[in-house]
């Protein structure tokens, strides 16, 4: 692994360098019986789909009638791009609201290409790599919390050899880019603008003192040196999609938080447990060389303390952020809230890896407006979700009695809980999405290479199953639920598939993709997903952009917009190559969408300098409201 320099891989490559896993089956066996499934695959896209009822030339005829501008889509739907910019549908426009290093104070001064900064200049400036974000109204002033994923060294670190950190300064640097953003935005005559030194305004980073609460807090394998008591702990890793409380918090979601850890000591035994997490040796930033807190050989339960869901109070900059434990430990994507028929609170997550699950918190106790919130999301039940072939399914509750586990070991070892329950193994669970105006959610399965080739990291098996129903798995899918009896805390659900993505143009096979997938809307990889109040899906992709081979015709990532209703698909908004598109908000009128574009490539968005994730405000030409 030091062979290779680690910044030039994804962080499932990153993963997998680490831990291979053996294969247990070749490729043209995955094909044969990939092809078999096809009449299976049938009747999962059958199930309450408008868009599986129709043929793909039905779906032809009826786009251009649902999509033009006094359809519900509300815009004509564009071709893909493959250049270093944004694109947006005709009578749409874009603007930067803010990039990487730009001031959310003044004292942070002008960002600096030349450096990218100083660890100083960093913490009181817009972080790095953005991604989930929500909108928050408080009092009469709009605020955006958004995730800086992240660090792209080579870029953050443009002075050093290969982009490593080579001091205990720099690495302060990269740990300041990271973390959350909350920031003061309005709206003035030149468009939108962050409201610099706005009181409002707040970094999180790395180093920010946090509390441990739930079922987790205090116990031994939370202790260290610096904690003995097991409920304080620095800084939030790796944030990755994100979620809003129906009281106004801010939930970002700690996701690859594995690869900040190394040990200065190679001979080290590691706890058998960190294989299930990806936690090793040598980590990816370099940190345990120049921060003790991250050498595993002198804090060894540093990692246990992060991979968790962390609360906001975006409205008081000087609360301190709250790990939920009871939510679980692994790579959390995003946060869906939703409150069920009897009031509790019900999140449901992704552990966005191969192979790994699905899962939801229902809180004990039921939300009221204007109660006290602060246990919500410590005292409930953490629930797995098996998925059977029949298209019915069932939350199997994390408990003592069914894992035995304690409670505190399940919120731990959430993925060892799981795996004792016999869980369904998914595509890379990613973004989940609450449709407002139905009972049902939807859940991004972006894509599995090792389906049906590698079991997960835990040895579970990852043969095709009702959701995932592809092996080899490189487009992704869309699998939907909905609730029994229409109530998001029940036990029981139905499922079916709203989309598989694929590429009609390569594959007449199920690698083409389902019935409302054409060669003028295709994708791969589908990720960031959010609903608008009309109940309007909107589809981010974080995938294969180089529109070769198996992804010809499909160009950059790209944002979508879905009706669940009759199935159909239609493209909104293309990045600049090399780009993710992730993260999604509105403005407080609805008259602005927010779009976070992550790791750039090229130049963007400035067209000079560095290339600088950022996040880009659309909005129509006539104001009207958007979704």
């Amino acid at each position: 692994m030091k062979d290779q320099n680690t910044q030039d891989l994804s962080w499932d490559e990153f993963d997998e360098l680490r831990d291979p896993r053996p294969e247990t089956c070749d490729f043209d066996h995955v094909v044969d019986r990939a092809l078999s499934r096809r009449g299976f695959l049938g009747g999962v896209l059958a199930f309450g789909s408008g868009a599986a009822a129709m043929g793909a030339g039905l779906m032809g005829s009826t786009s251009a009638r649902a999509m033009g501008p006094g359809g519900r889509f509300g815009f004509n739907p564009i071709p893909i791009a493959t250049d270093a910019t944004i694109h947006v549908p005709e009578g749409y426009e874009w603007e930067v609201l803010v990039r990487w290093g730009d001031p959310l104070f003044s004292d942070a001064g002008a960002f600096d290409p030349a450096t990218g900064g100083t660890a100083a200049s960093q913490e009181r400036a817009f972080g790095e790599n953005t991604d989930g974000m929500e909108m928050f109204v408080v009092g009469n002033r709009q605020v955006i919390a958004v995730n800086n994923e992240y660090a792209n060294l080579k870029i953050n670190l443009p002075n050093n050899d290969g982009g490593m950190p080579a001091s205990a300064e720099d690495v302060l640097k990269i740990q300041n880019t990271q973390g959350v953003s909350i920031m003061e935005v309005t709206e003035t005559g030149a468009g939108w603008q962050v409201v610099v030194d706005s009181p409002l305004n707040r970094r999180i980073t790395h180093n920010t003192p946090m509390r441990l609460s739930g079922p987790a807090a205090g116990h031994d394998l939370l202790k260290t040196a610096a904690d003995a008591t097991g409920t304080q702990v620095l800084g939030t890793l790796n944030n990755c999609g994100a979620g809003k409380t129906p009281w106004g918090t801010y939930l970002t979601c700690e996701e690859n938080f594995n690869g900040y850890f190394g040990s200065t000591d190679a001979a080290q035994e590691l706890p058998e447990a960190f294989k299930r997490y990806g936690i090793g040796h040598e980590g990816r930033y370099a940190y345990e060389q120049h921060d003790p807190r991250f050498d595993l050989s002198q804090n060894v339960n540093e990692p246990n303390r992060h991979g968790y869901i962390v609360e906001i109070d975006p409205a008081d900059p000087e609360s301190t952020p709250v790990k939920r434990t009871a939510l679980g430990r692994f790579k959390h994507e995003n946060a869906a809230c939703v409150l069920a028929s009897e009031g509790q609170v019900v999140v449901y997550m992704g552990d966005d890896e191969r192979g790994e699950f699905l899962y939801k918190f229902v809180s004990t106790a039921p939300y009221a407006e204007g109660g006290d919130t602060s246990a919500l999301l410590d005292e409930g039940q953490l629930y797995v979700a098996r998925f059977s072939d029949d298209q019915t399914g069932e939350w199997m509750a994390l408990t003592p009695e069914a894992t035995g586990m304690t409670e505190a070991e399940i919120a731990i070892l959430t993925r060892q809980a799981a795996s004792a329950l016999g869980a369904t193994t998914m595509d890379r669970p990613e973004w989940v999405a609450v449709n407002p105006v139905a009972p049902e959610a939807y859940c991004a399965l972006t894509n599995n290479k090792n389906r049906g080739i590698k079991p997960n990291a835990g040895g579970d098996d990852t043969s095709v199953n009702g959701p995932n129903p592809r092996e080899a798995n490189k487009y992704g899918q869309i699998v939907r639920w909905r609730p029994e009896g229409g109530d998001h805390a029940a036990r029981g659900f139905d499922w079916d598939l709203y989309v598989m993505a694929g590429n009609p143009t390569v594959h007449g096979d199920a690698y083409g993709g389902s019935a409302n997938v054409t060669p003028g809307n295709m994708f791969n990889s589908p990720d960031g997903m959010m609903f608008d109040q009309k109940g309007l899906l909107w589809i981010q992709t974080d995938g294969n952009d180089s529109n070769e081979g198996d992804f010809a015709g499909q160009g950059n990532n790209q944002m979508l917009v879905g009706d669940p209703v009759t199935g159909e698909i239609a493209r909104f908004l293309t990045g600049p190559n090399g780009s993710e598109v992730t993260g999604i908000t509105w403005s407080a009128d609805r008259r602005t969408l927010f779009v976070g574009i992550q790791h750039p490539g090229g130049t963007f968005p400035d067209g000079a300098g560095l290339p600088r994730s950022c996040i880009v405000a659309v909005k129509r030409k006539d104001d009207a409201v958007i979704g």
